[in-house]
């Protein structure tokens, strides 16, 4: 059996996650595929409202938990595109709520968005965030392989 070039894991370090890891798995692979990605190896932790808290803090200088932390580490010799996604779950519900979307659709939004961020997209803070163009693709991405997913993706 061929080993999948778009290697991703998903692991849950002690919150509950309400969708199982092998559809997160796919849908990041998805992702990857639709952004012509062809060699990836990413890591989607699901983390506690104060390890968000920490990790906010040590690698950005901001206070308070966030929704998702993407480390973007770069290619390997090989072009194999290397990232670290973190994701609040608790944060994702009180946005999901915030928004009036389902928390599962809230958690696909963010692993979308961490792999976005990973491939390089970036996009202004504030309100103009949600115009620009990364997400604006988020969204598209977002609808076709999770809210509306075709059978042949």
């Amino acid at each position: 059996m061929r080993e999948n070039p778009r290697a991703v894991s998903v692991q849950a370090d002690g919150v509950r996650v309400p969708i199982a890891a092998d559809r997160l798995v796919e849908l990041a692979r998805n992702v990857l595929r639709a952004l012509k990605v062809p060699r990836a190896m990413f890591s989607v932790t699901f983390v506690s409202s104060r390890a968000s808290a920490t990790l906010n803090r040590r690698h950005l200088g901001h206070r308070g938990p966030t929704d998702v932390i993407t480390f973007a580490l770069g290619a390997d010799p090989a072009g194999t595109v290397i990232a670290d996604i973190y994701i609040s779950p608790d944060v994702a519900r009180l946005q999901a709520t915030e928004f009036g979307v389902g928390v599962r659709e809230e958690i696909a939004r963010l692993v979308v968005h961490g792999v976005l961020h990973a491939c390089g997209w970036e996009h202004p803070e504030g309100e103009e965030r949600m115009t620009s163009p990364m997400w604006r693709r988020q969204e598209q991405l977002l609808h076709r392989f999770w809210i509306t997913p075709s059978r042949t993706a």
